[in-house]
């Protein structure tokens, strides 16, 4: 598992606003990668292995919950920590969340100082 993020989502202005948000995590030795639909989000999981994912839900070709249950079936991936990053905020979208493998989902508009202090607190970080 690399010491790497990645970002994925269809939104451009979302994968930006993440990326200068995380971008600190750059000065200690954090890796950062974007995807924009869920099957480059498995290319790029694949090729990098990093220790946690922030995945959108809605999105094309796969959306968030296939993208989760898929990392969850390859045993090549586990331990990568998932957090659900996504507009879909209703108790039953939450819970679908969980049940397909997500180890947190937050909801938009998101706090970026809470995404940041996640982000390290996975990477124990201060």
């Amino acid at each position: 598992m690399n010491n790497a993020i990645v970002i994925v989502d269809d939104e451009t202005h979302i994968r930006i606003l993440l990326e200068e948000t995380l971008e600190e995590l750059e000065d200690q030795g954090v890796e950062i990668y974007l995807a924009s639909n869920g099957a480059e989000a498995l290319e790029v999981i694949r090729r990098h292995y990093p220790r946690l994912v922030f995945l959108d839900v809605m999105m094309p070709i796969l959306n968030g919950y296939d993208v989760c249950e898929q990392i969850r079936a390859d045993p090549a991936l586990q331990g990568i920590e998932i957090i659900m990053l996504t507009a879909k905020g209703q108790d039953s979208d939450r819970q679908r969340g969980y049940s397909v493998g997500a180890n947190d989902y937050i909801t938009k508009p998101f706090d970026p100082d809470a995404v940041l202090a996640r982000a390290r607190a996975v990477f124990g970080l201060k």
